[in-house]
C-alpha cells in the first residue's frame, strides 16, 4: 500500500518557480500540466520549461499531463519528454480507447519503452471503453476528469456520475490497476466540502485524490487515511485470521473470509504510511 498514491498535485508547466513548489508540497506526485493549466500563447514554453525541469530524477514522482492526443501538440511533447530520466509517467486527457493509447505507445517508441501511462475518462465513448484501457499493457491507473465529463453527458448534478464513478473502480480493479483516485475539487477555499467529498468518494471505493494547490493535501490524506476504530478493527481480523486459514467468526460474531483479511491487511500498511503532508 506505500507504493500506492494517495496526493497527487496538479501544477502549470509554464510556472517552473510554483513546480519547484510543488516538489516540496508533500504532494506524493507532482502533476506537471501542459493542457488545461497553460494558455495556447505559451504551451511552447511550458514544454521548454518541463524538459528542462526532466532533464534530472526528482525525490518525488512527476508525472506530465500533455494536450490532447488528437491536437497538433501532443506528439511533439511525447516524444520529446519520453527520452529524459525526470519524467516517471505520462497523464493522458480525453482517452477514449485503445487506439488512443497505440497513438502515445508508437510516439513514445512502442513497448517496451512506452513510459507508465495514466489514462483520464473525460468522454462518453471512454467511460463505455474503460476496461479495455484499464487493461493495457502501459497503463498503471485510470482516473475521471469529471468537468469534462459533466459537459459530454449533459450532467448538471453530481448524482448524475454515480454510475459512472463505479464503472471507473470496477475496471480499475478487474484490471488489476490502484483504485482509481477523485478529481479536483474546484473550490480551494472550501475545505470541508472538500472532506466531504472525500468521503463519499471513499465509501464508492476511490483512493486519494488529485490537488489544485497545497492548501488541499493535508485535507485528502487525512480523509483517506483509516480511522483508529478501523485500524482496531483490522487488528482482530488479522490477529484471528492467524490462527485459522480458513472463514472464520470474530468473537462479536462477524464472520470473516480471505477477502475480508486482505482487506484488513490493506488498512493496516496504510496506516502505518508515513505522513507526507503537514496538519
Amino acid at each position: 500500500m506505500n507504493s500506492v498514491h494517495l496526493t497527487w498535485l496538479y501544477v502549470p508547466g509554464d510556472r517552473p518557480d510554483v513546480v519547484a513548489k510543488a516538489l516540496g508540497s508533500g504532494a506524493d506526485v507532482v502533476l506537471v500540466d501542459l493542457e488545461d493549466a497553460v494558455a495556447p500563447s505559451r504551451k511552447a514554453y511550458a514544454l521548454d520549461a518541463t524538459a528542462e525541469l526532466l532533464a534530472d530524477k526528482h525525490k518525488v514522482p512527476v508525472h506530465v499531463r500533455v494536450n490532447a492526443l488528437d491536437g497538433p501538440l501532443a506528439e511533439r511533447e511525447v516524444r520529446r519528454l519520453t527520452p529524459l530520466p525526470g519524467l516517471d509517467a505520462l497523464r493522458l486527457p480525453k482517452v477514449d480507447d485503445e487506439a488512443d493509447l497505440a497513438r502515445v505507445a508508437d510516439w513514445a517508441g512502442r513497448m517496451p519503452e512506452v513510459p507508465p501511462l495514466y489514462a483520464l475518462l473525460e468522454s462518453a465513448l471512454g467511460v463505455e471503453h474503460a476496461y479495455d484501457i484499464a487493461s493495457h499493457p502501459a497503463v498503471h491507473g485510470i482516473a475521471l476528469g469529471e468537468a469534462d465529463l459533466r459537459a459530454d453527458l449533459g450532467v448538471t448534478d453530481a448524482g448524475g456520475l454515480a454510475w459512472v464513478r463505479g464503472r471507473a473502480v470496477v475496471a480499475a480493479r478487474a484490471a488489476q490497476l490502484p483504485p482509481p483516485p477523485q478529481s479536483v475539487h474546484p473550490d480551494i477555499r472550501d475545505m470541508e466540502g472538500l472532506a466531504r467529498s472525500c468521503a463519499e468518494g471513499r465509501a464508492l471505493g476511490f483512493f486519494g485524490r488529485t490537488a489544485i494547490h497545497p492548501r488541499q493535501l493535508p485535507v485528502i490524506e487525512e480523509a483517506f487515511r483509516p480511522t483508529e476504530a478501523e485500524v482496531a478493527a483490522a487488528h482482530d481480523i488479522v490477529r484471528a485470521a492467524a490462527t485459522d486459514a480458513g472463514a472464520l467468526a470474530l468473537p462479536d460474531g462477524r464472520f470473516v473470509d480471505a477477502a475480508v483479511v486482505a482487506g484488513a491487511q490493506r488498512i493496516l500498511a496504510l496506516a502505518e504510511r508515513p505522513r507526507r503532508v503537514a496538519h
